[in-house]
């Protein structure tokens, strides 16, 4: 992808993106001088400033601006001509470049690689993990192919390709005292600590208003924004939690975790999306990648028998 472009280029984006030489430098594993070297060799070159130089730091001047801007064009424009190299060159050659949320870093889409690679083991993944919102923008910024992301509805500039609605329920551990009770109710839950999910989880909105609905105030809390450590600690059976199916699916298909649904038709379910931006040309090996995913999206709406 660099290949094309200057050396100045690369270090000139990487000054305007920073701010800073030094961070610039760090981020591109060269020296301060080298970077400082070519900056000051195109500005003499252009015959224009390209940063304002200050104290604390380094900020595009107009005509840096102005170059940020095309160079910034150049490159999309270039990886366009690269999803055309792939069309030439079948599925011989490729990145696919994917931007997920961190419930789906194992499961549906571990999988979907590992049958896109042994099928086609020549092509190459970048796999950006990131929270939904920081996913929707690099999808909308072309700066990955296409992206999973959680509720879309709330995001501009996407094309949603297939979408498929997750339940919400309370999850716990099989050696919770609450596994005993059957079809436990979250009235049932009360006398166990509860683990809160806050924000940034997409859940976490939901959450609050299915306290707020029952006017549950639990005893004892524990409050964390980290799924994975949410399951941790509910498989250590430190309490229960109200989390999405996608949260929990490989743990309570590993008999780890114990998933029941909370049955409310006002309680709107979390919808996974399969997303592209507007507009977006994909390449072959992109396109055959979002058949597998989509795929594996419809088994995971009919896939309720482990809850």
């Amino acid at each position: 992808m660099h290949a094309p472009f200057s050396r100045f280029s690369e270090y000139f984006l990487a000054v305007a993106r920073t701010g800073s030489l030094r961070k610039a430098a760090d981020s591109l594993y060269i020296s301060v001088s080298a970077v400082h070297r070519q900056i000051v060799l195109a500005e003499e070159e252009l015959g224009v400033e390209l940063f304002e130089r200050f104290p604390n730091g380094m900020k595009l001047t107009l005509a840096g601006e102005l170059l940020y801007s095309d160079l910034r064009k150049w490159q999309k424009d270039f990886r366009q001509t690269c999803i055309r190299f792939d069309e030439i060159q079948g599925l011989k050659r490729g990145t696919i470049e994917i931007g997920t949320v961190e419930a789906l870093a194992e499961g549906i889409l571990v999988d979907c690689i590992a049958a896109m690679s042994e099928e086609f083991p020549w092509i190459n993944f970048q796999i950006n993990v990131n929270t939904s919102e920081r996913v929707a923008q690099s999808i909308a910024n072309t700066e990955v192919d296409f992206g999973l992301v959680l509720d879309p509805k709330q995001h501009a500039h996407l094309d949603v390709l297939a979408f498929v609605e997750i339940p919400i329920g309370i999850a716990f551990a099989p050696t919770h005292e609450l596994a005993s009770k059957k079809n436990p109710k979250l009235s049932d839950t009360l006398d166990y600590k509860h683990i809160i999910a806050d924000a940034p989880l997409v859940i976490q909105d939901r959450v609050d208003a299915i306290y707020r609905h029952h006017q549950l105030s639990p005893l004892h809390t524990l409050v964390c924004n980290d799924i994975e450590m949410i399951r941790s600690l509910l498989k250590r059976g430190l309490g229960i939690s109200i989390v999405s199916y996608l949260d929990v699916i490989n743990t309570v298909k590993a008999n780890q975790l114990i998933f029941i649904p909370i049955k409310n038709k006002n309680l709107q379910p979390i919808t996974l999306a399969l997303c592209t931006a507007s507009k977006r040309q994909l390449s072959r090996a992109a396109q055959v990648m979002l058949k597998y995913i989509t795929t594996a999206m419809n088994h995971l709406v009919n896939d309720d028998e482990h809850y």
